[in-house]
Protein backbone atom coordinates (compact mmCIF):
# COMPACT_ATOMS: atom_id res chain seq x y z
CA UNK A 1 0.00 0.00 0.00
CA UNK A 2 1.42 3.45 -0.86
CA UNK A 3 2.68 5.57 2.02
CA UNK A 4 0.11 8.29 1.26
CA UNK A 5 -2.70 5.73 1.55
CA UNK A 6 -1.34 4.55 4.90
CA UNK A 7 -1.17 8.18 6.03
CA UNK A 8 -4.80 8.80 5.05
CA UNK A 9 -6.00 5.58 6.71
CA UNK A 10 -4.12 6.42 9.88
CA UNK A 11 -5.76 9.81 10.20
CA UNK A 12 -9.17 8.41 9.33
CA UNK A 13 -8.73 5.96 12.20
CA UNK A 14 -7.73 8.77 14.58
CA UNK A 15 -10.72 10.85 13.49
CA UNK A 16 -13.11 7.92 13.98
CA UNK A 17 -11.60 7.16 17.38
CA UNK A 18 -11.93 10.83 18.35
CA UNK A 19 -15.61 10.85 17.44
CA UNK A 20 -16.30 7.59 19.30
CA UNK A 21 -14.46 8.71 22.45
CA UNK A 22 -16.03 12.16 22.42
CA UNK A 23 -19.54 10.79 21.93
CA UNK A 24 -18.98 8.10 24.54
CA UNK A 25 -17.57 10.44 27.19
CA UNK A 26 -20.17 13.13 26.60
CA UNK A 27 -23.05 10.65 26.56
CA UNK A 28 -21.85 9.02 29.78
CA UNK A 29 -21.36 12.40 31.47
CA UNK A 30 -24.76 13.74 30.42
CA UNK A 31 -26.55 10.54 31.44
CA UNK A 32 -24.79 10.71 34.80
CA UNK A 33 -25.84 14.35 35.17
CA UNK A 34 -29.50 13.67 34.48
CA UNK A 35 -29.53 10.61 36.73
CA UNK A 36 -27.90 12.64 39.53
CA UNK A 37 -30.32 15.49 38.92
CA UNK A 38 -33.31 13.18 39.29
CA UNK A 39 -31.77 11.54 42.36
CA UNK A 40 -31.18 14.91 44.02
CA UNK A 41 -34.69 16.05 43.17
CA UNK A 42 -36.16 12.86 44.62
CA UNK A 43 -34.00 13.25 47.74
CA UNK A 44 -35.15 16.85 48.20
CA UNK A 45 -38.82 15.91 47.88
CA UNK A 46 -38.72 12.60 49.72
CA UNK A 47 -36.09 13.18 52.41
CA UNK A 48 -34.31 16.49 52.74
CA UNK A 49 -37.20 18.95 53.02
CA UNK A 50 -39.38 16.71 55.22
CA UNK A 51 -36.38 15.93 57.44
CA UNK A 52 -35.46 19.61 57.78
CA UNK A 53 -39.06 20.46 58.62
CA UNK A 54 -39.24 17.64 61.18
CA UNK A 55 -35.97 18.72 62.77
CA UNK A 56 -37.14 22.30 63.15
CA UNK A 57 -40.47 21.11 64.54
CA UNK A 58 -38.63 18.85 67.00
CA UNK A 59 -36.35 21.69 68.07
CA UNK A 60 -39.32 23.97 68.67
CA UNK A 61 -41.08 21.30 70.72
CA UNK A 62 -37.88 20.65 72.66
CA UNK A 63 -37.50 24.35 73.42
CA UNK A 64 -41.10 24.42 74.68
CA UNK A 65 -40.92 21.33 76.92
CA UNK A 66 -38.88 22.98 79.65
CA UNK A 67 -41.05 26.13 79.82
CA UNK A 68 -44.14 23.90 80.10
CA UNK A 69 -42.55 22.06 83.02
CA UNK A 70 -41.68 25.36 84.69
CA UNK A 71 -45.22 26.63 84.27
CA UNK A 72 -46.60 23.33 85.62
CA UNK A 73 -44.35 23.61 88.66
CA UNK A 74 -45.60 27.17 89.28
CA UNK A 75 -49.26 26.08 88.94
CA UNK A 76 -48.79 23.28 91.48
CA UNK A 77 -46.55 25.23 93.84
CA UNK A 78 -47.94 25.16 97.40
CA UNK A 79 -46.70 28.71 97.96
CA UNK A 80 -48.82 30.08 95.09
CA UNK A 81 -51.99 28.33 96.24
CA UNK A 82 -51.47 29.20 99.92
CA UNK A 83 -50.73 32.82 99.01
CA UNK A 84 -53.97 33.10 97.00
CA UNK A 85 -56.04 31.38 99.67
CA UNK A 86 -54.51 33.75 102.24
CA UNK A 87 -56.15 36.64 100.39
CA UNK A 88 -53.19 37.88 98.29
CA UNK A 89 -52.22 39.98 101.31
CA UNK A 90 -48.49 40.37 100.78
CA UNK A 91 -47.92 41.49 97.18
CA UNK A 92 -44.16 41.61 97.71
CA UNK A 93 -44.05 37.85 98.34
CA UNK A 94 -45.64 37.10 94.94
CA UNK A 95 -43.50 39.73 93.24
CA UNK A 96 -40.34 38.22 94.72
CA UNK A 97 -41.46 34.71 93.78
CA UNK A 98 -42.15 35.66 90.13
CA UNK A 99 -38.89 37.60 89.86
CA UNK A 100 -36.97 34.60 91.18
CA UNK A 101 -38.64 32.25 88.65
CA UNK A 102 -37.80 34.61 85.82
CA UNK A 103 -34.18 34.97 86.86
CA UNK A 104 -33.59 31.31 87.74
CA UNK A 105 -34.99 29.93 84.50
CA UNK A 106 -33.98 32.72 82.13
CA UNK A 107 -37.57 33.48 81.13
CA UNK A 108 -38.51 36.58 79.21
CA UNK A 109 -41.37 37.19 81.67
CA UNK A 110 -43.24 35.43 84.50
CA UNK A 111 -46.78 36.17 85.63
CA UNK A 112 -49.77 35.20 87.76
CA UNK A 113 -53.35 36.41 87.29
CA UNK A 114 -55.65 35.92 90.28
CA UNK A 115 -59.25 34.97 89.52
CA UNK A 116 -60.71 36.57 92.65
CA UNK A 117 -58.99 39.99 92.43
CA UNK A 118 -58.27 40.11 88.69
CA UNK A 119 -54.75 41.35 89.50
CA UNK A 120 -52.02 40.69 86.91
CA UNK A 121 -48.82 40.06 88.91
CA UNK A 122 -45.29 40.15 87.42
CA UNK A 123 -41.80 40.23 88.88
CA UNK A 124 -42.16 44.01 89.08
CA UNK A 125 -45.43 44.04 91.03
CA UNK A 126 -49.08 44.43 90.04
CA UNK A 127 -49.07 45.29 86.36
CA UNK A 128 -52.85 45.73 85.87
CA UNK A 129 -56.24 44.25 86.46
CA UNK A 130 -57.74 42.05 83.76
CA UNK A 131 -61.23 42.81 82.51
CA UNK A 132 -63.67 40.92 80.27
CA UNK A 133 -64.19 44.16 78.38
CA UNK A 134 -60.54 44.54 77.44
CA UNK A 135 -59.78 42.77 74.13
CA UNK A 136 -56.16 42.27 75.10
CA UNK A 137 -57.26 40.32 78.18
CA UNK A 138 -59.25 37.84 76.16
CA UNK A 139 -56.45 35.27 76.54
CA UNK A 140 -57.10 35.02 80.31
CA UNK A 141 -60.78 34.25 79.95
CA UNK A 142 -60.01 31.78 77.19
CA UNK A 143 -57.61 29.98 79.54
CA UNK A 144 -60.10 30.08 82.40
CA UNK A 145 -62.79 28.40 80.30
CA UNK A 146 -60.66 25.85 78.42
CA UNK A 147 -60.49 22.14 79.27
CA UNK A 148 -56.71 21.42 78.92
CA UNK A 149 -54.44 22.34 81.82
CA UNK A 150 -52.32 24.68 79.71
CA UNK A 151 -51.89 26.30 76.31
CA UNK A 152 -49.01 27.70 74.28
CA UNK A 153 -49.88 31.03 72.82
CA UNK A 154 -47.97 33.55 70.72
CA UNK A 155 -48.99 37.08 71.64
CA UNK A 156 -47.74 40.57 72.43
CA UNK A 157 -46.42 41.00 75.96
CA UNK A 158 -47.98 44.15 77.39
CA UNK A 159 -45.58 44.07 80.32
CA UNK A 160 -42.57 44.12 77.96
CA UNK A 161 -43.40 46.84 75.45
CA UNK A 162 -45.58 44.55 73.36
CA UNK A 163 -42.69 42.28 72.39
CA UNK A 164 -43.79 39.20 70.44
CA UNK A 165 -43.69 36.44 73.06
CA UNK A 166 -44.45 32.73 73.34
CA UNK A 167 -46.58 32.30 76.48
CA UNK A 168 -47.19 29.08 78.36
CA UNK A 169 -50.46 29.76 80.18
CA UNK A 170 -51.19 27.23 82.95
CA UNK A 171 -54.46 26.95 84.92
CA UNK A 172 -54.12 27.02 88.75
CA UNK A 173 -56.48 25.19 91.16
CA UNK A 174 -56.68 25.24 94.96
CA UNK A 175 -56.42 22.11 97.07
CA UNK A 176 -60.15 21.50 96.62
CA UNK A 177 -59.90 21.67 92.81
CA UNK A 178 -61.38 25.14 92.44
CA UNK A 179 -59.99 27.40 89.71
CA UNK A 180 -58.08 30.29 91.31
CA UNK A 181 -56.09 31.84 88.41
CA UNK A 182 -53.54 31.40 85.64
CA UNK A 183 -49.75 31.43 85.83
CA UNK A 184 -46.82 30.80 83.54
CA UNK A 185 -43.84 32.28 81.76
CA UNK A 186 -43.17 34.02 78.49
CA UNK A 187 -40.32 33.30 76.10
CA UNK A 188 -38.96 35.65 73.51
CA UNK A 189 -39.35 34.47 69.93
CA UNK A 190 -35.69 35.26 69.26
CA UNK A 191 -34.96 31.58 69.95
CA UNK A 192 -37.18 30.63 67.03
CA UNK A 193 -35.55 33.27 64.85
CA UNK A 194 -32.12 31.96 65.79
CA UNK A 195 -33.18 28.41 65.02
CA UNK A 196 -34.46 29.45 61.60
CA UNK A 197 -31.20 31.27 60.85
CA UNK A 198 -29.09 28.27 61.84
CA UNK A 199 -31.10 25.89 59.67
CA UNK A 200 -31.08 28.22 56.69
CA UNK A 201 -27.32 28.49 56.89
CA UNK A 202 -26.78 24.77 57.49
CA UNK A 203 -29.11 23.41 54.84
CA UNK A 204 -29.09 26.29 52.34
CA UNK A 205 -32.87 26.36 52.38
CA UNK A 206 -35.38 29.13 52.96
CA UNK A 207 -37.37 28.67 56.17
CA UNK A 208 -40.25 30.83 57.35
CA UNK A 209 -43.49 30.72 59.34
CA UNK A 210 -46.87 31.97 58.22
CA UNK A 211 -50.15 32.35 60.08
CA UNK A 212 -53.56 31.07 59.05
CA UNK A 213 -54.10 34.13 56.86
CA UNK A 214 -50.96 33.43 54.81
CA UNK A 215 -49.03 36.31 56.38
CA UNK A 216 -45.34 35.87 57.18
CA UNK A 217 -44.72 35.76 60.95
CA UNK A 218 -41.02 34.82 61.05
CA UNK A 219 -38.41 34.47 58.36
CA UNK A 220 -38.07 36.16 55.01
CA UNK A 221 -39.07 34.26 51.89
CA UNK A 222 -37.51 35.14 48.51
CA UNK A 223 -38.87 38.43 47.24
CA UNK A 224 -39.56 39.65 50.82
CA UNK A 225 -43.31 39.14 50.30
CA UNK A 226 -45.16 39.50 53.61
CA UNK A 227 -48.40 38.23 52.08
CA UNK A 228 -47.82 34.82 50.50
CA UNK A 229 -50.82 35.37 48.25
CA UNK A 230 -48.77 37.96 46.41
CA UNK A 231 -45.78 35.65 45.97
CA UNK A 232 -45.27 34.83 42.25
CA UNK A 233 -46.00 31.20 41.53
CA UNK A 234 -46.99 30.43 45.12
CA UNK A 235 -49.96 32.82 45.44
CA UNK A 236 -52.44 30.75 43.38
CA UNK A 237 -51.74 27.70 45.59
CA UNK A 238 -51.73 29.30 49.04
CA UNK A 239 -55.40 28.67 49.85
CA UNK A 240 -55.03 24.96 49.11
CA UNK A 241 -51.79 24.80 51.09
CA UNK A 242 -53.35 26.42 54.16
CA UNK A 243 -56.37 24.12 53.90
CA UNK A 244 -54.32 20.94 53.56
CA UNK A 245 -51.93 22.04 56.36
CA UNK A 246 -49.09 19.76 55.22
CA UNK A 247 -47.62 18.43 52.00
CA UNK A 248 -45.07 18.87 49.22
CA UNK A 249 -45.69 21.55 46.60
CA UNK A 250 -43.86 22.94 43.57
CA UNK A 251 -44.01 26.29 41.84
CA UNK A 252 -41.96 28.40 39.45
CA UNK A 253 -40.70 31.87 40.29
CA UNK A 254 -38.09 34.03 38.53
CA UNK A 255 -37.41 31.22 36.07
CA UNK A 256 -36.41 28.74 38.81
CA UNK A 257 -38.28 25.70 40.07
CA UNK A 258 -39.01 25.75 43.82
CA UNK A 259 -39.93 22.76 45.97
CA UNK A 260 -41.88 23.50 49.15
CA UNK A 261 -42.58 21.41 52.25
CA UNK A 262 -45.33 22.71 54.54
CA UNK A 263 -46.23 21.53 58.07
CA UNK A 264 -48.73 22.94 60.51
CA UNK A 265 -47.35 23.59 64.04
CA UNK A 266 -50.41 23.31 66.32
CA UNK A 267 -48.57 24.55 69.43
CA UNK A 268 -47.91 27.87 67.69
CA UNK A 269 -50.84 27.77 65.28
CA UNK A 270 -48.41 28.60 62.52
CA UNK A 271 -47.43 26.96 59.24
CA UNK A 272 -43.78 25.99 58.82
CA UNK A 273 -42.55 26.53 55.24
CA UNK A 274 -39.26 24.91 54.16
CA UNK A 275 -38.39 25.91 50.61
CA UNK A 276 -35.64 24.72 48.28
CA UNK A 277 -34.62 26.38 45.04
CA UNK A 278 -34.00 23.34 42.87
CA UNK A 279 -31.59 25.20 40.58
CA UNK A 280 -29.47 26.22 43.59
CA UNK A 281 -29.45 22.61 44.80
CA UNK A 282 -28.31 21.47 41.36
CA UNK A 283 -25.52 24.05 41.14
CA UNK A 284 -23.06 21.54 42.60
CA UNK A 285 -23.75 18.80 40.09
CA UNK A 286 -23.74 21.38 37.27
CA UNK A 287 -20.22 22.28 38.33
CA UNK A 288 -19.46 18.56 38.42
CA UNK A 289 -20.94 18.24 34.92
CA UNK A 290 -18.68 21.00 33.61
CA UNK A 291 -15.68 19.46 35.36
CA UNK A 292 -16.51 16.00 33.97
CA UNK A 293 -16.91 17.42 30.47
CA UNK A 294 -13.54 19.16 30.79
CA UNK A 295 -11.93 15.97 32.10
CA UNK A 296 -13.57 13.94 29.33
CA UNK A 297 -12.24 16.37 26.73
CA UNK A 298 -8.78 16.26 28.27
CA UNK A 299 -8.82 12.45 28.41
CA UNK A 300 -10.07 12.30 24.82
CA UNK A 301 -7.28 14.58 23.62
CA UNK A 302 -4.72 12.59 25.63
CA UNK A 303 -5.98 9.27 24.25
CA UNK A 304 -5.99 10.66 20.71
CA UNK A 305 -2.47 12.02 21.16
CA UNK A 306 -1.21 8.71 22.56
CA UNK A 307 -3.00 6.85 19.77
CA UNK A 308 -1.38 9.12 17.23
CA UNK A 309 2.05 8.49 18.75
CA UNK A 310 1.42 4.74 18.87
CA UNK A 311 0.20 4.63 15.29
CA UNK A 312 3.13 6.71 14.13
CA UNK A 313 5.49 4.46 16.08
CA UNK A 314 3.97 1.25 14.72
CA UNK A 315 3.75 2.72 11.25
CA UNK A 316 7.45 3.55 11.43
CA UNK A 317 8.12 0.15 12.90
CA UNK A 318 6.21 -1.59 10.14
CA UNK A 319 8.03 0.45 7.53
CA UNK A 320 11.30 -0.42 9.23
CA UNK A 321 10.42 -4.11 9.33
CA UNK A 322 9.38 -3.98 5.71
CA UNK A 323 12.65 -2.33 4.67
CA UNK A 324 15.19 -3.75 7.15
CA UNK A 325 16.83 -7.13 7.42
CA UNK A 326 16.05 -8.43 10.89
CA UNK A 327 19.34 -10.26 11.42
CA UNK A 328 21.88 -7.66 10.31
CA UNK A 329 19.89 -4.42 10.70
CA UNK A 330 20.81 -3.49 7.12
CA UNK A 331 18.36 -2.55 4.40
CA UNK A 332 16.74 -5.28 2.32
CA UNK A 333 16.27 -5.42 -1.44
CA UNK A 334 12.83 -3.79 -1.24
CA UNK A 335 14.34 -0.75 0.45
CA UNK A 336 17.23 -0.80 -2.07
CA UNK A 337 14.82 -0.50 -5.01
CA UNK A 338 13.23 2.62 -3.44
CA UNK A 339 16.50 4.31 -2.46
CA UNK A 340 18.27 3.57 -5.73
CA UNK A 341 15.42 5.22 -7.65
CA UNK A 342 15.87 8.37 -5.58
CA UNK A 343 19.63 8.21 -6.03
CA UNK A 344 19.29 7.80 -9.82
CA UNK A 345 16.85 10.72 -9.94
CA UNK A 346 19.35 12.92 -8.10
CA UNK A 347 22.09 11.70 -10.46
CA UNK A 348 20.05 12.70 -13.50
CA UNK A 349 19.58 16.20 -12.08
CA UNK A 350 23.17 16.55 -10.93
CA UNK A 351 25.53 13.79 -12.11
CA UNK A 352 27.98 12.68 -9.43
CA UNK A 353 29.99 9.46 -9.21
CA UNK A 354 28.30 6.45 -7.59
CA UNK A 355 30.24 3.33 -6.61
CA UNK A 356 28.83 -0.11 -5.78
CA UNK A 357 30.60 -2.55 -3.46
CA UNK A 358 29.43 -6.16 -3.44
CA UNK A 359 30.93 -8.12 -0.52
CA UNK A 360 30.73 -11.84 0.26
CA UNK A 361 31.79 -13.67 3.42
CA UNK A 362 34.56 -16.12 2.62
CA UNK A 363 33.95 -19.79 3.43
CA UNK A 364 30.65 -18.98 5.13
CA UNK A 365 29.28 -22.51 4.55
CA UNK A 366 32.24 -23.92 6.42
CA UNK A 367 31.54 -21.58 9.35
CA UNK A 368 27.97 -22.84 9.50
CA UNK A 369 29.03 -26.46 9.19
CA UNK A 370 31.77 -26.24 11.81
CA UNK A 371 30.29 -23.81 14.36
CA UNK A 372 26.55 -24.01 13.69
CA UNK A 373 24.01 -21.70 12.19
CA UNK A 374 23.83 -19.63 15.37
CA UNK A 375 27.49 -18.77 15.00
CA UNK A 376 26.88 -17.99 11.33
CA UNK A 377 24.06 -15.62 12.26
CA UNK A 378 26.33 -13.97 14.83
CA UNK A 379 28.98 -13.43 12.15
CA UNK A 380 26.47 -11.88 9.73
CA UNK A 381 25.08 -9.58 12.46
CA UNK A 382 28.61 -8.48 13.41
CA UNK A 383 29.49 -7.69 9.79
CA UNK A 384 26.24 -5.70 9.46
CA UNK A 385 27.20 -3.63 12.50
CA UNK A 386 30.69 -3.00 11.10
CA UNK A 387 29.28 -1.93 7.75
CA UNK A 388 26.85 0.52 9.37
CA UNK A 389 29.53 2.04 11.56
CA UNK A 390 32.00 2.55 8.69
CA UNK A 391 29.68 4.17 6.16
CA UNK A 392 28.81 7.83 5.69
CA UNK A 393 25.29 9.16 6.21
CA UNK A 394 24.77 9.46 2.44
CA UNK A 395 25.75 5.81 1.82
CA UNK A 396 23.61 2.75 2.46
CA UNK A 397 24.27 -0.95 2.90
CA UNK A 398 21.96 -3.77 1.82
CA UNK A 399 21.88 -7.42 2.71
CA UNK A 400 21.90 -8.68 -0.86
CA UNK A 401 21.76 -12.41 -0.34
CA UNK A 402 22.53 -15.03 2.29
CA UNK A 403 26.08 -13.87 3.04
CA UNK A 404 26.33 -11.13 0.39
CA UNK A 405 26.21 -7.39 1.14
CA UNK A 406 25.79 -4.53 -1.30
CA UNK A 407 27.09 -1.08 -0.42
CA UNK A 408 26.10 2.01 -2.44
CA UNK A 409 28.48 4.94 -2.03
CA UNK A 410 27.06 8.25 -3.25
CA UNK A 411 29.34 10.98 -4.61
CA UNK A 412 32.23 8.51 -4.53
CA UNK A 413 34.47 7.62 -7.52
CA UNK A 414 35.78 4.08 -8.06
CA UNK A 415 39.22 4.67 -6.59
CA UNK A 416 37.83 6.11 -3.41
CA UNK A 417 35.35 3.24 -3.35
CA UNK A 418 38.24 0.76 -3.48
CA UNK A 419 39.79 2.47 -0.48
CA UNK A 420 36.50 2.19 1.43
CA UNK A 421 36.26 -1.47 0.47
CA UNK A 422 39.79 -2.13 1.66
CA UNK A 423 39.06 -0.41 4.94
CA UNK A 424 35.98 -2.57 5.44
CA UNK A 425 37.88 -5.73 4.50
CA UNK A 426 40.56 -5.02 7.09
CA UNK A 427 37.96 -4.11 9.74
CA UNK A 428 36.20 -7.46 9.30
CA UNK A 429 39.49 -9.39 9.26
CA UNK A 430 40.57 -7.78 12.54
CA UNK A 431 37.20 -8.24 14.26
CA UNK A 432 36.24 -11.15 16.49
CA UNK A 433 32.69 -11.87 15.40
CA UNK A 434 32.01 -15.28 16.96
CA UNK A 435 31.55 -15.39 20.75
CA UNK A 436 31.76 -19.20 20.88
CA UNK A 437 35.10 -19.19 19.05
CA UNK A 438 36.91 -15.86 19.50
CA UNK A 439 39.81 -17.22 17.44
CA UNK A 440 37.60 -17.59 14.37
CA UNK A 441 38.80 -15.18 11.69
CA UNK A 442 36.24 -13.99 9.15
CA UNK A 443 37.22 -12.38 5.86
CA UNK A 444 35.43 -10.63 3.01
CA UNK A 445 35.91 -10.66 -0.73
CA UNK A 446 34.70 -7.41 -2.30
CA UNK A 447 33.94 -6.42 -5.86
CA UNK A 448 33.86 -2.73 -6.86
CA UNK A 449 32.18 -1.01 -9.83
CA UNK A 450 31.45 2.63 -10.61
CA UNK A 451 28.16 3.59 -12.25
CA UNK A 452 28.93 4.91 -15.75
CA UNK A 453 25.82 7.06 -16.09
CA UNK A 454 24.43 5.10 -19.06
CA UNK A 455 23.82 1.66 -17.70
CA UNK A 456 21.15 0.59 -15.24
CA UNK A 457 21.94 0.07 -11.55
CA UNK A 458 21.47 -3.66 -12.03
CA UNK A 459 24.17 -3.64 -14.70
CA UNK A 460 26.54 -1.81 -12.38
CA UNK A 461 25.80 -4.35 -9.62
CA UNK A 462 26.43 -7.19 -12.11
CA UNK A 463 29.87 -5.77 -12.87
CA UNK A 464 30.60 -5.58 -9.13
CA UNK A 465 29.49 -9.21 -8.90
CA UNK A 466 31.97 -10.21 -11.62
CA UNK A 467 34.69 -8.38 -9.74
CA UNK A 468 33.66 -10.20 -6.53
CA UNK A 469 33.99 -13.59 -8.22
CA UNK A 470 37.36 -12.54 -9.55
CA UNK A 471 38.46 -11.75 -5.98
CA UNK A 472 37.25 -15.14 -4.81
CA UNK A 473 39.00 -16.87 -7.71
CA UNK A 474 42.25 -15.13 -6.84
CA UNK A 475 42.28 -16.49 -3.29
CA UNK A 476 39.59 -14.51 -1.43
CA UNK A 477 40.03 -11.83 1.28
CA UNK A 478 40.77 -9.13 -1.28
CA UNK A 479 39.21 -6.28 -3.27
CA UNK A 480 38.80 -6.27 -7.01
CA UNK A 481 37.52 -3.48 -9.24
CA UNK A 482 35.60 -3.71 -12.50
CA UNK A 483 35.08 -1.21 -15.32
CA UNK A 484 32.90 -1.62 -18.37
CA UNK A 485 35.83 -3.26 -20.15
CA UNK A 486 37.85 -5.26 -17.68
CA UNK A 487 38.60 -6.14 -14.11
CA UNK A 488 41.31 -4.31 -12.16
Amino acid sequence: MPASALFIDRYRLILLLSLLLTCGFFATTLIGYFVSKQAIRSAIIGQDLPLTSSNIYSEIQKDLVRPVLISSTMAHDTFVRDWVLAGEANVEEMTRYLAEVKERHGAFSSFFVAERSGNYYTGAGIFKQVSPDEPRDAWYYRVRDMQPDYEINVDLDMANRDAMTIFINYRVFDFAGNYIGATGIGLTVDAVRRLIGEYQQRFQRTIYFADAQGQIVFGTPPGHAVDLRKRPGLGPQIERILAERSGIYQFEADGDNHILNVNYVPELKWYLFVEQNEDVALAGIRQTLYANLAISLAVTLLVIFLTYLSLRHYHSRIEEMASTDKLTGLLNRHAFSILIEKLMANHRRQPRPITFLLADVDHFKAINDRHGHRAGDEVLAGIGALLRSNLRAADFAVRWGGEEFLLVLADCPAEEGRQVAEKLRLAVADARLCSTDPALQVTLSIGVSEFDGQESPDQAVSRADRALYSAKGDGRNQVRGCTNQHLS
